[in-house]
């Protein structure tokens, strides 16, 4: 199996746990879907820099450079995701503490407009 497949079928699985655990109704399933979400893009950016296993990342001046972009992007990423998190597991906690239960639903005279 090649290193790109396995990189596209982990992605592919992370996206699709993420989805599936936003779609429910609970706050701490949503926090955990977008959790690995986050993940998966930062796989996928990080991957399209080029993988190169036992390589130095600048070869030389005729060949190919790996890019710095792609890690520079998911360094921010990080940050930008754990700050993120942070404020969601604050709402979250914020919420519980108010409502008595994390479940995420409309009010009823929401549903009757």
């Amino acid at each position: 199996m090649s290193m790109e497949l396995l990189i596209s079928i982990s992605v592919g699985v992370m996206t699709m746990a993420g989805v599936y655990l936003m779609l429910r109704a609970r706050m701490f399933s949503i926090l955990l879907g977008l959790t690995l979400l986050s993940y998966a893009v930062n796989v996928f950016v990080f991957a399209s820099g080029r993988l190169r296993i036992g390589m130095p990342p600048i070869i030389g001046a005729q060949h190919t450079y790996a890019d710095p972009l792609a890690q520079a992007l998911v360094l921010t990423a990080i940050v930008i995701s754990f700050a993120m998190t942070a404020f969601v597991v604050v709402l979250a906690i914020a919420a519980y503490t108010r409502l008595g239960h994390d479940r995420v639903q409309p009010d009823r005279e929401e549903l009757d407009r």
